[in-house]
């Protein structure tokens, strides 16, 4: 692909980074087209690889998977037929057309090991099916697609949905203190960041293989939930204490990585745009979650 993309297909289109993605790629291409999952299942073969063939796109970003992680444990075949099967056919319609492809993935493909910050080159120890699938989903596209790029991201939020600081926010409602892990680590990113960053690399055609896009500082998911709330009693809107507790203390069926962070610098490189700091996006996210109240 020799010009700039014109036609830029998005595979998701309810999901809190595929509306971020469609709100960041207007005025930037001659057409986007979010697909749902009545357009493109990627769990039905052949459903996203017949849209990629009809609408004939010059760039696709991936951003539709199964990310119901605890549920993944139990449904490992199901979350796989999405986030591996389905990423790596979708991609496979892609050479053909000379098109782009990008695939989000996640820092869940960490966390078995140590070695955080993790660099882009880091060996992948995923501790749940939600991870495994994924990893797989990155291989099966980069065997598909050799120039796809492959981007993880940390901890998305929005302030509009089920995303970290809305259930935070939300839960505030009905009570005074709330238990969040303490010895989870990780790098929260605002979708609206994240997305622009996704759109800068599909503009960018020799940009391929894995990057990491995680935001600053890193901290853990007791730290990030004491930063929701400060900033909401600023704006009066609803808090409550936070009581650090542990991994042991929330048991839950699907494995967490104690230590998933990611160093982002082969991202800045390429797209000149440094990390993201999520402070700025978490204000965004609660004019975001109070709008919608």
């Amino acid at each position: 692909m020799t010009q700039p993309p014109a036609r830029l297909l998005i595979l998701g289109r309810s999901g809190q980074l595929a509306r971020a993605l469609a709100a960041q790629a207007a005025g930037r291409f001659d057409a986007v087209r979010a697909a749902g999952r009545e357009d493109a299942d990627l769990a039905r073969p052949g459903s996203a690889t017949g849209l990629i063939a009809e609408w004939r796109p010059d760039a696709v970003i991936n951003a539709a998977a199964w990310t119901a992680v605890d549920e993944a444990e139990t449904r490992e075949h199901e979350a796989r037929a999405v986030n591996a099967r389905g990423a790596g056919e979708a991609a496979a319609a892609a050479p053909a057309l000379g098109a782009r492809f990008v695939l989000v993935s996640t820092d869940y493909v960490f966390g078995g090991a140590p070695g955080a910050p993790f660099a882009e080159d880091a060996p992948p120890a995923p501790v749940n099916a939600y991870g495994r699938t994924k990893l797989q989903g990155e291989r099966a596209v980069l065997a598909a697609c050799p120039g796809a790029a492959v981007v993880r991201a940390a901890g998305v939020f929005s302030g509009a949905g089920s995303d970290f600081p809305s259930a935070m926010w939300r839960l505030a409602e009905a009570r005074n203190e709330i238990g969040v892990v303490d010895d989870q680590l990780t790098g929260p990113t605002f979708a609206g960041d994240l997305a622009r960053r996704l759109i800068a690399l599909t503009l960018l055609p020799d940009a391929h293989g894995v990057f990491h896009c995680a935001s600053g500082p890193q901290l853990s998911w007791a730290a990030f939930a004491e930063a929701c709330f400060d900033l909401a009693r600023e704006a009066g809107a609803p808090s409550a204490r936070v009581k650090p507790i542990t991994t042991a203390d929330f048991p839950r069926p699907a494995a967490r990585p104690a230590d998933a962070r990611l160093a982002s610098t082969r991202l800045e490189a390429v797209t000149g745009l440094p990390a993201p700091d999520w402070r700025t996006g978490l204000s965004k996210a609660l004019d975001a979650w109070l709008s919608s109240r």
